[in-house]
């Protein structure tokens, strides 16, 4: 998984879908440079005399213009002008934001931080951010949300938005025809708490499959799904590079490569074209599932797709995506941009993102007051996906993450994986061309 090309894939389906979940996935069809646009949907930062005005930059469709919270912001403070600078695509975001981080000058006021980037930010920029740790109840978010934004010494950089905790998506009509399970309570039990019971049940249905479909749809997103949920990964709780020994990364390799050396993967690679294709014509049987993706699966599968997919809660809990807001010291207008930060990460604000966006709270207390759309839980035979997702989310373990763990993740899947899966190598031999990867990524 690249939660970078997730968020930008994620942002355009969950637009075009208004429906479930953030985790966030914005069309990356372009480099799209800055565009700019006030609360109120104009071009324009406000020029009324005696207001302050507030610049939010953020990538992908975040959630915050969509659910009209800047309009009601403005409403509340009408001493107050928010303007929205929006970058496509995380991969252009960030090194601008970096780039101005470092001069001291051109940030906005309240700056997005991806996941993926959150650990480069909290080892390398905190003294460039405010410490939002002194200005809020940090009870209020989930703790390992919170300590993926706090540094060593306790400075919390940023206020969490949303979060990809995980589940299972299936067919259930594809189930049904190769003989398995079909009731999300059943099948959740069949493999609760081990990934392997799932993949075991992939050569169940493969022994049955209907023509033309397989289990899965890559070893890559097994490997993922199962890293979300493990207490260790890349790094250890020091800093300290340790993919190699982590018994998370080993027990998502052999998940994977129970899948990569089996015939139930479709070999697809998750956000390319014929990946979007395999929905629409209904050609692999589950995904590992973040919140977000409902929202994905509902636009990719089309009309035709609509109550034959099902959701069950995961083998363990995790995560896949998820960012953050902070407030750059460099910023002219602090006071009133934490003020606003605050308020944009409060329960409410993101029980409100969640019912136009689909993006999933780190804040517990938003749960209880979460709406799916109508027409989302009955596309997913109504799974009562707020529980699914709540519970998960409540659940996800604290992990250490690391400045270059998704080049490390992108290793092991495009490269180890990749062997295995589509080139036919062994295990070992992925492992190697993995570990060469990866060496190569650390500069060793």
């Amino acid at each position: 998984m690249r939660t970078s090309t997730r968020r930008s894939h994620r942002l355009t389906a969950l637009t075009a879908v208004a429906v479930l979940t953030t985790g966030l996935l914005a069309g990356c069809a372009s480099d799209d440079d800055d565009s700019s646009s006030d609360g109120n949907g104009g071009g324009g930062g406000g020029n009324a005399k005696g207001k302050v005005t507030l610049s939010v930059g953020t990538f992908g469709v975040f959630g915050y213009k969509q659910a009209g919270l800047y309009d009601e912001y403005m409403k509340l403070h009408p001493d107050i002008v928010i303007k929205e600078n929006v970058t496509t695509k995380t991969d252009v975001y960030w090194p601008k934001v970096l780039t101005r981080l470092q001069a001291g000058s051109g940030t906005d006021d309240v700056q997005a931080i991806e996941i993926g980037n959150v650990t480069e930010a909290v080892q390398t920029q905190a003294d460039k951010f405010v410490d939002l740790g002194k200005e809020v109840d940090k009870s209020q978010w989930l703790d390992w949300k919170n300590a993926q934004a706090t540094t060593k010494d306790g400075k919390l950089i940023g206020l969490g938005t949303d979060i990809g905790p995980m589940a299972v998506c299936y067919r259930k009509d594809l189930f049904a025809k190769a003989g398995l399970e079909t009731d999300r309570t059943k099948l959740a039990a069949l493999w609760k708490g081990d990934w392997n019971k799932y993949v075991d049940l992939g050569k169940q249905y493969m022994k049955k499959a209907p023509s033309g479909t397989k289990f899965v749809d890559s070893a890559s997103s097994v490997y993922n799904a199962v890293l979300g949920g493990e207490t260790e990964r890349n790094y250890d709780k020091d800093g300290n590079v340790v993919y190699d020994k982590s018994t998370g990364v080993k027990k998502a390799w052999n998940a994977a490569m129970g899948v990569a050396t089996s015939d139930m993967s479709a070999k697809l690679k998750q956000f390319d074209k014929p990946w979007d294709q395999a929905f629409a014509n209904g050609t692999f049987a589950t995904v590992a599932c973040p919140a977000w993706m409902i929202g994905y699966i509902q636009e990719k599968s089309g009309a035709a797709g609509s109550g034959k997919w099902d959701v069950a809660a995961a083998p363990t809990a995790g995560n896949w995506g998820g960012s953050f807001i902070g407030v750059p010291k460099a910023g002219k207008h602090q006071k009133e941009a934490i003020e606003l930060a605050k308020w944009l990460t409060a329960p409410e604000q993101q029980a409100k993102v969640f019912a136009k966006q689909a993006s999933f709270p780190s804040s517990p207390a938003a749960y209880a007051a979460l709406k799916p759309q109508p027409d989302t839980l009955a596309y997913f035979s109504n799974a009562p996906l707020t529980q699914i997702f709540s519970d998960a989310a409540k659940t996800i373990p604290a992990q250490p993450l690391g400045a270059k763990d998704k080049p490390i993740d992108t290793a092991i899947c495009d490269i180890g994986i990749v062997q295995v899966e589509q080139k036919g190598k062994t295990p070992e031999q992925g492992w190697e061309a993995a570990t060469k990867e990866v060496k190569d990524v650390l500069g060793q």
